[in-house]
């Protein structure tokens, strides 16, 4: 089950990328490539259950505080 959420985020993630290409205004990229990156950290967490394997968690924490501040770095720089 857990193969097949993963299959479709991946294909969530590939018709947000069109957006991050196509997209009409800066914040539609943002948005959009915040979309992957919650995405690839799910994906992250399932795989991490999936293997049983803790570090995989503990990466996606990471990630997601890295994604967090990348955001809002990019919103402040492209906001002015």
């Amino acid at each position: 089950m857990i193969e097949v959420i993963i299959i479709f985020l991946l294909g969530a993630a590939f018709i947000n990328f069109y957006r991050v290409i196509k997209g009409p205004t800066v914040f539609d990229r943002i948005a959009a490539a915040d979309a992957i990156g919650i995405m690839l950290l799910l994906i992250l967490v399932l795989l991490g259950l999936y293997f049983e394997r803790e570090v995989f968690i503990d990466v996606a924490l990471v990630y997601a505080l890295l994604l967090f501040v990348d955001v809002l770095i990019m919103a402040r720089y492209f906001g002015e």
